[in-house]
This record gives C-alpha cells, structure tokens and sequence, in this order.
C-alpha cells in the first residue's frame, strides 16, 4: 500500500557551519511540521513497489541539492540531485528578509513586523513554487511540503 509521506528529515550536518537561535528555531520548526504533515512521492517505479513512507537526508554537494531517500528500514532507494543555481538569488533574498524579520520582532511596532512577515512569505512562496517546478517529474510534492523542504535548504546555505 502507498504512503508517499516522509517520516525522518536529516540534514547533513557537515555543510551547516554556524546556525544562530532564530535559524535553529526555524529549522526545528521545519522538521517538525514536515513530518507532522507532508506529500511525498518519488515518481520512479521501484522493482519490489515500494511506495514510502521515507526517510530523506539533504545535502548540499558542489552546490547542487542531494536529496538522499531511504525505505522506512533505511535501506537506500536513490539520490535525486538538483542544480541549485536558480535557487540563489531565492535564498539570498530570503536571508536578507528573515534577518529584517528577526530585527522587527525585537524592535518594531506590530504593523511593522506584519509588513516584513508579508514579505517575507511572499518570498518564501515564491520559492516553494520554484522547487515544485524543479521536482516536477522526480518527486511529487504539495506546497506545504515544498515550502518546508525551501526552508532545510535555506538552512544547508548558512556559512556563518
């Protein structure tokens, strides 16, 4: 029987250099509602008909996403491999409004935080739009999903 949904999220922690407690905060924020509610199917056949659920490891390797997928039982299925050029300027921009973001909650007013909070999700959309359209074919995903699994990417790109 299908369950295309992940259960386990890992991210690589080697290419991750420094996470401040806002980034960690999100990150933590990230997994959890991943694995509370996602869609997730590898659109490859495998020869025994393994339909998940799955385990997922990201990470970052000469600046392409390896999206590592394993059975339940941790046994490997396959890599997927993304070029991550048109995701620069996404998780640039997204950076720089979840910086803008962090420094309104400590220091503006409730409108001034909502303005950012705005942009900041209007970005975050964006991108969730994009890696759909990057999955297309290899891996079927829902928004919600997509926009998390934007949010582990953004968190593999921190260089400190």
């Amino acid at each position: 029987m299908a369950d295309p949904r992940i259960i386990d999220v890992e991210l690589d922690e080697r290419t991750i250099l420094w996470r401040s407690a806002d980034i960690e905060q999100e990150r933590r924020i990230a997994i959890f509602d991943l694995i509370e509610g996602n869609h997730f199917a590898p659109q490859r056949a495998h020869a025994d008909g393994y339909a998940g659920p799955y385990k997922i490891k990201l990470s970052v390797e000469e600046g392409r996403l390896a999206i590592h997928i394993h059975r339940a039982d941790d046994s490997h299925l396959e890599t997927l491999v993304l070029a991550l050029g048109r995701f620069r300027r996404p998780i640039r921009d997204y950076f720089a409004i979840c910086d803008s973001y962090y420094q309104a909650i400590r220091h503006s007013t409730p409108q001034q935080i909502e303005t950012v909070d705005m942009a900041r999700r209007a970005i975050h959309n964006e991108a969730a739009e994009l890696l759909r359209e990057r999955l297309a074919g290899k891996i079927e995903v829902d928004f919600d999903t997509a926009r998390r699994l934007f949010t582990l990417i953004c968190v593999l790109h921190i260089r400190g």
